[in-house]
């Protein structure tokens, strides 16, 4: 079993940086052959480490700390008025969690979402191949989130990862016709209550980078931790 003394950590070539226009960009990834277990991916986790599909990585920049890893203190959370009553518009939906796999429905709902929000991103097109290799693979203690209408439609999947200390919410995707529901905020929302539930202390968001539009988002929750210089520091 790996550790983080004996973890291998390859670092990618300069690409372009998918946050930041005219700026480059390198990876640091965890040795692929390396098996992780929870213990391990939770350490890697309060060191700044995302999971995508079967890739754990973290930015890792020379001369560039813009990407910053932010997680809630879900005990200490305190929605505002706005979220308050997007939770409350939402109290009618049917919550479940299911494997991370690929099925016709799951797919739809991704299809119609990337090509309605993503369309203009590395994203698109969609692919089953995509979907599967982003989603489905490379989770060790990860489930979709099902959240259904009382009629049993499936409207949005939070994908989310298990930690020793945490939930974290990987992605999500949704109905696009269901704007009016703010599916994205909910997801979030229900899942700082999950980690609640499972007396968990933090939901981890991933990056948020000041001058990127899209990750502006993550500091609508509060309290946010951010690590900084090694360290998890209240905003």
């Amino acid at each position: 079993m790996s550790n983080l003394r004996t973890l291998r950590f390859y670092a990618t070539p300069e690409h372009d940086c998918s946050y930041l226009p005219d700026r480059q960009a390198r990876t640091l990834f965890v040795d692929p052959r390396a098996t992780i277990d929870r213990t391990l991916y939770s350490q890697l986790s309060d060191l700044g480490f995302r999971r995508s599909g079967s890739h754990i990585y973290r930015p890792h920049c020379e001369g560039c700390q813009a990407c910053v890893s932010v997680r809630i203190p879900v005990e200490r959370f305190h929605p505002s008025k706005t979220q308050r009553r997007i939770a409350n518009r939402n109290a009618d939906l049917v919550v479940r969690s299911a494997p991370c796999m690929l099925t016709p429905e799951y797919y739809d709902l991704y299809e119609r979402y990337i090509c309605h929000r993503h369309a203009d991103g590395d994203m698109y097109p969609p692919s089953e191949e995509q979907f599967v290799n982003f989603l489905a693979e490379g989770g060790t203690d990860s489930c979709f989130y099902e959240f259904r209408t009382p009629e049993g439609k499936l409207i949005a999947i939070a994908v989310s990862d298990r930690l020793e200390h945490g939930l974290s919410a990987l992605y999500t995707f949704y109905d696009p016709d269901e704007h009016k529901r703010s599916l994205g905020v909910f997801a979030i929302l229900w899942q700082i209550r999950q980690a609640q539930r499972l007396q968990l202390p933090f939901l981890y968001l991933g990056y948020w980078v000041k001058d990127c539009r899209k990750m502006n988002y993550k500091t609508a929750y509060s309290p946010l931790e951010m690590l900084v210089d090694g360290e998890w520091q209240t905003r």
